[in-house]
């Protein structure tokens, strides 16, 4: 999954997740902010999967090469 940083003014950071729209995550450090937008996007996609609704975010993460 591709995962966007960036510093914010205030020393925090703030990732994003592009193939999931809203889904943006703020930490202390680059690597918690990263982690914690990863972790996020997988609890969704383990409801979905768990309600057996499709997941169409994982045919973009797990395209053939």
């Amino acid at each position: 999954m591709r995962v966007e940083v960036e510093q914010e003014d205030d020393g925090r950071w703030l990732a994003e997740a592009p193939a999931m729209p809203g889904f943006m995550a703020y930490g202390a450090t680059r690597d918690e902010a990263v982690n914690r937008v990863e972790a996020l996007a997988l609890r969704m996609l383990a409801e979905q999967l768990e309600r057996g609704e499709r997941a169409p975010e994982l045919d973009r993460w797990f395209a053939p090469a």
